[in-house]
């Protein structure tokens, strides 16, 4: 084994022991995968050619950058988690099948990782763009591909309450931290239609419509919102602005584009 093969193995070991603690030093991890990194450039980082690269240098490549994206989510930094699925998949789905390098324990859990933080930032199409480059056996079978298409799902159908029961149903505890983004825009979206569809509501049902099970997770929600709880236990909305918002709606320039559209459809027809 070459000696700065074997340096970098060296320093991948003492990575990989820091970032197993259960209470890891995240910029002590960092700082390490940072120099990891810098002796990985003096070997074959990115294999183009099958006879330029060893299946230790393939495989050592591999496990840092999955250390590096799992790092990234415990950082809670989605564009360096992005970059490094950028470079994961390259080894996931084009040199494995060239190099016949055993599969990564971790491929499908970062796989799976990579489809929800496209959902949690509603990058549908880019979804769907890389769900059809996964194999049909693994979207059918595999755990960790299966919960984002279940997701997927359940965002077109509008089903917001097994949305909100599959957050205690995740193949890995990384994937919390994409539920919790997405089920935060879902949330948000409903205060928002509660705003403009009720003059006040209350807590109990506020409660309910958000899917909190902890009234001091809705009182804090309801905060952060500028929500008052008055003495009659109910939020009351801001209703001027709800007329104001009505009154500016251009029903008459809306009925013509419907009107219009109407007769170009009736005319393809």
């Amino acid at each position: 084994m070459p000696s700065r093969l074997q340096e970098a193995a060296k320093m991948y070991e003492t990575l990989k022991t820091d970032f197993a603690k259960k209470t890891p030093d995240l910029e002590k991890c960092s700082l390490h995968l940072r120099n990891l990194k810098i002796a990985l450039t003096q070997l074959k980082f990115l294999p183009s050619d099958k006879n330029s690269y060893s299946d230790q240098e393939f495989v050592l490549a591999r496990n840092v950058l999955e250390i590096g994206a799992q790092l990234s989510i415990r950082k809670k930094d989605i564009p360096a988690f992005e970059r490094y699925m950028s470079q994961l998949k390259c080894y996931y789905l084009d040199y494995v099948t060239e190099v016949g390098i055993f599969e990564s324990p971790y491929k499908q859990e970062l796989l799976g990782l990579n489809l929800l933080c496209l959902l949690a930032q509603n990058r549908v199409a880019d979804f769907h763009t890389e769900l059809e480059r996964l194999p049909a056996a693994d979207i059918q079978n595999n755990e960790y591909i299966k919960h984002p298409v279940a997701i997927e799902q359940y965002l077109m159908e509008g089903n917001y309450n097994k949305l909100f029961l599959a957050k205690g149903n995740v193949p890995a505890e990384s994937y919390n931290f994409f539920i919790d983004i997405l089920l935060g825009t879902i949330r948000d979206e409903i205060a928002a239609c509660m705003e403009k569809s009720y003059k006040n509501i209350l807590f109990s049902e506020a409660l309910r419509m958000l899917y909190f099970e902890d009234q001091a997770e809705m009182n804090n929600y309801a905060t952060k919102k500028g929500w008052k709880l008055e003495s009659d236990k109910c939020f009351h909305f801001n209703t001027s602005k709800q007329n104001d918002d009505v009154r500016s709606l251009p029903s008459g320039d809306l009925a013509q584009q419907m009107i219009d559209y109407a007769r170009e459809l009736e005319m393809i027809i």
